[in-house]
C-alpha cells in the first residue's frame, strides 16, 4: 500500500496534480496501485452524483457516407473519480484507460483542467 500523503508518479505528463491528499485509495492513480494504460480522453463531467464515480461526455464528428456529411455525436463514459481529484459537474477533466474497476467502469480521472463556466 502507498504511504499516506505521498504522491506517486503516474507515468503521464500532468500539469494539475493534486496537492492535498486526505486519504489513500486503492484505485487512485496518485496514491493507490492502479496502473494507467491505453488512450486518453478529455471531456466534461455531466454527472457526479455517484460515490467515487462520474460520467464524462465529449462531442465528436462522425462521417455519414450516404449523405456525404458529418454528424455530431456525443460519447459518454463512466469513470472512476478518486477522492484526491473529486471532479464535480461542469469540470473539464482528462481521463485514461485502466484495468476494469467494475462492470461498467474502465477509466479513471487523472486531472482537472478547468470548468466550463470559467471559459466565458
Amino acid at each position: 500500500m502507498a504511504q499516506k500523503n505521498k504522491i506517486r508518479n503516474i507515468g503521464v505528463p500532468v500539469k494539475n496534480t493534486p496537492t492535498e491528499i486526505k486519504e489513500t485509495e486503492r484505485n487512485c492513480p496518485y496514491t493507490g496501485t492502479i496502473s494507467l494504460r491505453g488512450k486518453q480522453f478529455t471531456g466534461v463531467v455531466v454527472r457526479a452524483r455517484m460515490q467515487k464515480s462520474c460520467i464524462v461526455e465529449w462531442e465528436r464528428r462522425q462521417y455519414v457516407p450516404k449523405y456525404e456529411r458529418y454528424l455530431k455525436v456525443k460519447t459518454r463514459i463512466r469513470s472512476h473519480n478518486p477522492p484526491s481529484i473529486n471532479a464535480q459537474e461542469g469540470d473539464i477533466v482528462r481521463i485514461m484507460e485502466t484495468r476494469p474497476i467494475s462492470k461498467t467502469i474502465h477509466t479513471v480521472v487523472i486531472e482537472k483542467i478547468g470548468n466550463i463556466h470559467d471559459k466565458n
